[in-house]
């Protein structure tokens, strides 16, 4: 019972509006992660600034309740973003609502940088607060990026194309990187200042942070605007997905029109058969038959990115606690503000470039022959692998720093060529067109959940560099790790064949078995 529009949408070759798509959902996703991941290069700045003690042997840093605050505060955010513009995007529209996430992240970004008062408590409550609106923005980007790709993408690179607008994360972690340790160095040439212990008789501890510093950081969460506001015009020019307007809305017609212009064929409207394809597709998300359909595989998929987040942003966030472990940094009485941020931003430039980066163009160009299945087995797998290591032989690593920096980077390798990237896909795949955006978003909800135990959490255990306390932490991750590797079997494999066909809602009934392949053939008059 497949409609024109969709067998023209499912077998259209690749074209220029798929690459457009790509980079205008892409960039929505390159803002999110430097938005979300800057804060990382800044929060050491911001505890020698606000929370300098002059009697104090040690620089300033934000008490643990603070920095949990300043760094998980979005998380709490995106977690509320995703479900309510999730629910939008099946009610209203993905297109209606997809501009509206754009507006927020740049006003929240450019409102990140103020302060309303100069006290340390009112520059944390402000930040605070707009980054809680930021992250806010950045949720309703996930259930509405994803969805719009997969319901614009071919069948046989449907993987691909919504994997590569994830990928783009990769790229903002790295400008997050790359961004703080430019501005960084440029301040430093400016406004040199002594280490922090330089020469314990004179006021190098007070000298040590640069006044000036209080602008750089503000700079650095401002420029997060402008990656979104160079996207918002391309974006309001996309037109709504065939599969909202046809299926949802019901029109077929405008939905041929649509999709018909963009492809530039000509596509059947068939009305009468999509009045039989609603017809048979009216069951709620709040149902038994829901529950029969799709319950095992919104299980999977929330449960598996729940785990996996809190690994994920464990890695992320508390890389700048590790780093001096690693080598990769001085200890914080060795260098001033402004070269510590230079230090800690570097690092993670490095690491995001060799580490992360790869593994997400990895999935992108091995998810159609592998699989979604596949590639997230293995890297939950060897994520798990290589951190327990990390925990065991800690001692050992602490002292050969290129092998810990090697083994470090290759569970974000993991992550990234793994269940980073899947558990993003797989939900914009399973489920039926009208419930597919609010399942994205459940299942993206349930992440951020895992990412508020790493920051609010896992946290505790990395912010003192205590030998044991990071152990248990690797340990701790280890372990969600493998879970993940066995909740992976509540999903199927999704690859080669049409959303309808996956979701059961071309006729094909039950969609909860364990089919690991299959594709429908179908043909569309050009």
């Amino acid at each position: 019972m497949a409609l024109a529009v969709l067998n023209a949408l499912d077998s259209a070759r690749t074209q220029w509006y798929h690459v457009t798509a790509i980079v205008i959902a892409g960039m929505g996703f390159f803002t999110d992660a430097y938005d979300l991941f800057c804060i990382s290069t800044v929060s050491k700045l911001l505890g020698r600034l606000y929370y300098f003690d002059p009697t104090s042997k040690v620089p300033g840093k934000l008490p643990k309740h603070v920095n949990n605050m300043v760094i998980g505060v979005a998380l709490v955010g995106t977690l509320s973003g995703q479900l309510v513009f999730g629910w939008l995007g099946d009610k209203l529209g993905r297109k209606k609502v997809y501009g509206v996430t754009l507006i927020m992240m740049v006003i929240c970004a450019i409102c990140s940088g103020l302060s309303f008062g100069s006290s340390a408590a009112s520059v944390m409550t402000t930040l605070c607060f707009f980054r809680f609106w930021l992250g806010f923005g950045i949720g309703g980007d996930y259930p509405l990026s994803a969805t719009i790709m997969s319901e614009y993408a071919n069948k046989m690179t449907r993987g691909a194309f919504i994997a590569a607008v994830f990928a783009m994360q990769g790229v903002g972690i790295i400008f997050a990187g790359l961004v703080s340790m430019v501005l960084s160095r440029i301040f430093l040439n400016y406004y040199p200042a002594p280490a922090f212990q330089a020469n314990p008789t004179d006021y190098s501890h007070v000298l040590s942070t640069q006044p000036q510093a209080d602008y750089l950081w503000r700079i650095v969460l401002m420029i997060g605007a402008l990656p979104a506001i160079v996207t918002y015009y391309w974006r309001m020019k996309m037109p709504e997905t065939g599969r909202y307007t046809a299926l949802i809305e019901g029109n077929a017609k405008q939905a041929a029109s649509d999709m018909g212009k963009v492809l530039d064929i000509e596509i059947q409207a068939e009305q009468e058969k999509l009045a039989q394809f609603k017809a048979a597709n009216e069951y709620p998300l709040l149902s038994m038959e829901f529950y029969r359909r799709h319950g095992r595989h919104l299980i999977g998929t929330t449960t598996t990115w729940f785990l996996l987040d809190i690994a994920f942003y464990s890695q992320n966030l508390t890389q700048k606690d590790i780093f001096p472990v690693m080598g990769l940094t001085q200890k914080d009485v060795e260098v001033n503000a402004l070269q510590e941020m230079f230090e800690t931003s570097r690092a993670m430039f490095v690491i995001a470039f060799f580490g992360t980066f790869p593994g997400y163009w990895f999935t992108v160009f091995f998810i159609e022959k592998l699989g979604r299945f596949k590639i997230q087995l293995m890297g939950f797998f060897m994520m798990s692998f290589f951190m327990l290591i990390i925990g065991i032989k800690y001692d050992y690593l602490t002292t050969h720093k290129y092998m810990f920096a090697t083994l470090y980077g290759l569970t974000f390798f993991f992550a990234n060529f793994g269940p980073n990237s899947t558990t993003f896909v797989l939900p914009a795949e399973l489920f039926p067109t009208r419930v597919r955006s609010t399942c994205h978003a459940l299942s993206a909800a349930a992440g951020k959940a895992g990412a508020m135990v790493s920051a609010f959490g896992v946290q505790n255990y990395t912010t003192g560099k205590g030998t044991k306390d990071i152990q248990k932490a690797m340990y701790f991750l280890a372990f969600t790790n493998i879970l993940g590797f066995f909740f992976t079997f509540l999903v199927t494999e999704t690859k080669g064949r049409s959303l309808e066909e996956i979701s059961g809602e071309d006729g094909g009934g039950e969609t909860t078995g364990t089919q690991m392949t299959g594709t429908n053939s179908s043909s569309v008059t050009r």
